[in-house]
């Protein structure tokens, strides 16, 4: 569940994921095999030649070396993946909460009792390549999906997208599964929402209505980046915003204002305080962020506009950024999810890994990359 402009490969070199990662799995379990191009020039199967078994044993798992290796060991030119098959039935529901603490509460509560778990966070397209090998896995009948926005956010997404949304802390949820088990997921998640003194639901089922409001997620950083003045938004058709509703084809063109997004990620158990946490630092240093996230597996995002041409404002950003980063070490998490470590976040994953553990990617990097070609600089 990639962002518009994904590939396959660049998915693959970020290891990353989206919404439907807490039922079919982040890309990392999803690569069967890759074709690499090593540094030296030679030409690399990760799983062997033509090769695509579900399960190995066999020597070290090169794929998952260059999963998320974001560039720094080869050129990825070939990924064959698991396919999933589509469900029998699928629908889905928003939810509004008095606070972002009960929103993740319910998440958690729907993850405990065990309501199989599809898709549970952001939800941009995919863009699929031509001729890749796929092998088949096989699904149980019902899956589930949270996706997280706060009040701030979820305001503005229905702003923009012209959808009548509560400014109100909100999940969208959607389930996957058979007909006759779908019934009893919508049953079974209605009780938990009412627990969490969750508004009541109303379910879509159709294609079109649930298109609709995914698309309205889908153009949750378009929406974050509109609640900053001077930040200007065009739609790719050209026109001002005022073609159908949920319509995904915003493209933001921002002037003084720049987007960051933040990608944490904590275990289940810690989320509500991390996340209530983080909305308590945001409300204090006085940023616009407003809080996205696929919070079924522990990973939430703070959309960060600020004035680029103002060194006070970007140094503001860059400190709640390293304070988020170590709160999310503190609870056990990561300091990235889903996006990588890049530049911004080498200094976190020194303290994430230890001595010893960037000591050891250092040691990988230079027996493949000796002359330090591939993406100099990057994660280490």
């Amino acid at each position: 569940d990639p962002g518009a402009d994904a590939s396959l490969c660049g998915m693959a070199a970020t290891g990353a994921s989206g919404t439907n990662a807490v039922r079919y799995g982040t890309m990392r379990p999803n690569v069967l095999n890759l074709r690499v191009v090593l540094p030296d020039g030679r030409l690399l199967h990760t799983a062997g030649p033509g090769r695509q078994p579900r399960k190995r044993a066999a020597g070290y798992d090169l794929t998952s070396l260059f999963v998320g290796s974001e560039g720094t060991l080869g050129f990825l030119t070939q990924a064959t993946l698991r396919l999933h098959p589509l469900p029998e039935a699928t629908a889905v529901t928003v939810a509004s909460f008095p606070s972002v603490g009960a929103a993740v509460a319910c998440t958690v509560q729907v993850l405990q009792a065990a309501v199989p778990v599809a898709r549970i966070g952001e939800c941009p397209w995919s863009e699929v390549g031509l001729g890749v090998p796929v092998s088949v896995m096989e699904l149980n009948t019902a899956s589930s999906h949270p996706e997280f926005l706060d009040e701030v956010m979820a305001d503005a997404c229905g702003r923009f997208s012209k959808m009548e949304l509560p400014a109100a802390a909100t999940l969208l949820l959607e389930l996957h599964g058979s007909r006759h088990s779908l019934a009893e997921q919508q049953q079974q998640m209605e009780e938990i929402v009412r627990q969490n003194s969750g508004s009541s639901l109303a379910w879509a089922e159709g294609q079109e209505e649930r298109e609709q409001l995914w698309s309205m997620r889908h153009n949750a950083w378009y929406a974050a980046l509109a609640l900053r003045p001077g930040c200007q938004v065009r739609h790719k058709d050209g026109d001002n915003g005022s073609s159908a509703p949920g319509a995904a084809s915003a493209t933001a063109l921002p002037s003084l204002a720049q987007g960051y997004s933040t990608d944490v990620c904590v275990p289940i158990s810690r989320l509500p305080d991390v996340v209530v946490e983080t909305k308590q630092d945001l409300q204090a240093s006085g940023l616009t962020g407003p809080m996205v996230g696929h919070v079924g597996d522990g990973n939430f995002h703070c959309i960060l506009v600020f004035n680029s041409q103002d060194p006070e404002e970007a140094q503001c950003i860059h400190a709640f950024t390293q304070r988020l980063g170590r709160r999310a070490l503190a609870a056990g998490g990561t300091c990235t999810g889903e996006h990588g470590v890049g530049l911004g976040k080498r200094a976190l994953l020194q303290e994430e890994l230890g001595q010893e553990g960037l000591d050891t990617l250092r040691s990988i990097k230079a027996a493949l990359d000796p002359h330090n070609l591939m993406n100099p600089g990057k994660v280490l």
